[in-house]
């Protein structure tokens, strides 16, 4: 049933920064924080940053919320040498949430994957858990 409830619906100007996003030829890390507006029922722009690490980026995640949705922009370097910008959704669902905010946040989820087009969607239920190696090992499955 959760794969089809949609809560949310997705901000139209951040559809278009998502789509600008998609399509940005910079070569450094880049991440677009999004939140629910509760109120008007959207996903909406929280933060954005250029040029940060998983790491760095994990001390940016705000701490006060229980969810976060993340765009992230990653320079990947394969084994063989190759380098690639994967867009990484990483979305965080931490255990013991309340049930009402749960739904509304995995309603909105496959609505904002859908509208984004995104490919690599990760969950990570601790933002300590973000890390390079994290996302290495995440990435590692997409060769």
């Amino acid at each position: 049933m959760s794969e089809s409830l949609v809560v949310c619906d997705v901000a139209e100007d951040l559809v278009e920064k998502l789509r600008k996003f998609r399509f940005r030829k910079e070569t450094n890390n880049a991440a677009i924080i999004m939140k629910i507006d509760k109120d008007k029922q959207l996903v909406v722009l929280d933060e954005e940053h250029e040029g940060i690490s998983p790491d760095e980026l994990k001390d940016e995640l705000p701490e006060r919320r229980t969810h976060f949705r993340l765009l992230f922009s990653y320079k990947y370097q394969h084994d063989d040498g190759r380098v690639s910008y994967p867009l990484c959704f990483i979305f965080s669902s931490p255990v013991g949430c309340k049930p009402e905010q749960q739904m509304m946040y995995a309603g909105s989820k496959n609505k904002l994957v859908q509208t984004a087009e995104l490919t690599k969607v990760f969950e990570i239920r601790n933002t300590e858990d973000l890390t390079e190696e994290w996302l290495h090992e995440k990435l590692g499955f997409f060769h």
